[in-house]
């Protein structure tokens, strides 16, 4: 997908290209950031997708809606749609948002007036769980509008519940889900509180789960869902240890030596499950061969070393257990890391194009503690990686080093973050990486539709 700013999502305002001049919407950006939803099992069952609103209208034309609004609602009159809430709900049903949440749905936070606005049609109930500010209200109004879209199938989560009050009381039988961050309410009290909002039948939602132990005491709990990067975090000793895994630094290691064809091949004999996605791989369509590849050595030839070596990169992450890539959450993440700051990369104002395949490694490689236990440096040595690649991961220097925390910054939500790294790596700026980041959503979400993603299927142990 194209990242020129001709070319990046429509996300401002509901403009498109049938509009003449006059009917173009007004200067207000929307984008979006993704943070992953895991389930029971730990497996990836949606995304929170978390808006920013840049509004850069002039202050009159702000101030003069507000005042409209208030006249309306004074005269008994239906809430006047904001240019707000249109910028919001049309950035949220377009294309380039739908394709990087790589089939799972997504849970939308909304405004009150995004929630009033008739634009909410065009968003698909099927595929979205609206989520509901805990300081939205509980007027009559507000209640029937939450029965109007229930009719119509929509679904509602209240975010950030903390405590029980007359307004969550109000609210309860109209939503379906609560979420609750787990490090804002007293310890001694959510056994308590989450035993009455199971009792409710709701869905409940644990939000801050950034450790094991956190992900641990949230499960024996009961809760349904959970937010956090606790999946990405050292677990204790190496994660999901498997015998393909030291066949995959192994052949990292002979990749890293540009080795012959015959010792590629006799590389890949050792691990017929090696064998077996390799040939996947040379004979997805996107390798537009013509014909079918039949022998290992034609499947090398085929493939080339560069997309072996990016799929054993990625291969290092899956999950030991028989699920799709895309419910995988950590290869999912990985992915999307890697590819982000590849992109990002030549985006720079001194960008080379030979740092591409730096970017992608420091992406793949910053969550090797994950997987192998013991510190980031130690399996930095064991793979030993390029002075440059060692210090953007360790020590965050250097322009890829940014590139990394500008990811991080971006996977949760951390605009303030993201604005000050933007200001040291121009010409990129918030907007331009949040189109990038979908575009690397998309890409390590599409399973099984072009050649690199044909080798993301899971290994055996």
């Amino acid at each position: 997908m194209s990242l020129n700013a001709a070319d990046r999502p429509q996300t401002s305002g509901v403009a498109d290209d049938t509009q003449s001049p006059e009917q173009v919407s007004p200067p207000i950006d929307v984008y979006f950031a993704r943070q992953p939803v895991l389930d029971r099992e730990g497996l990836l069952c949606a995304f929170e997708t978390l808006p920013r609103v840049v509004d850069r209208r002039e202050s009159a034309e702000i101030e003069g809606e507000v005042e409209a609004a208030a006249k309306d609602k004074a005269a008994g009159l239906a809430p006047r749609p904001s240019a707000t809430a249109a910028a919001l709900l049309a950035s949220f049903a377009a294309p380039a948002v739908r394709a990087s949440l790589a089939g799972h749905p997504a849970w939308l936070d909304m405004t009150r007036d995004a929630l009033f606005h008739d634009g909410l049609q065009r968003v698909s109930s099927e595929r979205v769980m609206l989520e509901l500010p805990v300081n939205i209200g509980a007027d009559a109004e507000l209640i029937a509008r939450l029965v109007a879209l229930h009719r119509r199938r929509y679904r509602f989560a209240l975010d950030h519940v903390s405590k029980a009050d007359e307004s969550l009381a109000k609210l309860l039988p109209y939503v379906d889900a609560i979420k609750i961050d787990i490090r804002e309410i007293a310890p001694a009290l959510l056994p308590k509180f989450t035993s009455v909002m199971k009792a409710a039948g709701k869905i409940l939602v644990a939000m801050g789960v950034e450790t094991q132990a956190d992900y641990q005491r949230a499960h024996d709990l009961g809760f349904d869902r959970f937010q956090g990067y606790f999946f990405a975090k050292p677990q204790g000793g190496a994660r999901r240890s498997s015998a393909p895994r030291q066949a995959l630094l192994n052949l990292l290691h002979l990749l890293a030596a540009e080795p012959t064809v015959a010792q590629l091949e006799a590389e890949l004999k050792l691990n017929p499950v090696l064998v077996m996605h390799l040939m996947r791989l040379a004979n997805s369509g996107s390798m537009n061969i013509g014909r079918k590849v039949t022998t290992l050595r034609e499947a090398i030839n085929a493939t080339g070393t560069n997309a072996i070596a990016r799929w054993t990169q990625l291969l290092l992450y899956a999950d030991g257990r028989r699920i799709a890539a895309e419910d995988d959450p950590l290869l999912q993440l990985v992915a999307t890391r890697a590819r982000f700051m590849e992109i990002a990369v030549t985006r720079l104002a001194k960008a080379h194009l030979e740092e591409e395949d730096a970017a992608f490694l420091v992406g793949v490689f910053s969550f090797v503690d994950a997987v192998f236990g013991g510190s980031v440096e130690s399996t930095l040595d064991v793979l030993t990686f390029a002075k440059p690649i060692r210090t953007a991961i360790v020590k965050r220097e250097g322009a890829l080093g940014r590139l990394l925390d500008l990811s991080e910054a971006l996977e949760r939500a951390d605009w303030t973050r993201v604005d000050a790294l933007c200001g040291e790596l121009a010409p990129l700026d918030a907007a331009t990486v949040a189109s990038i980041a979908l575009c690397a959503a998309e890409w390590a979400g599409t399973s099984g539709r072009n050649a690199e993603d044909e080798g993301l299927e899971r290994i055996e142990d």
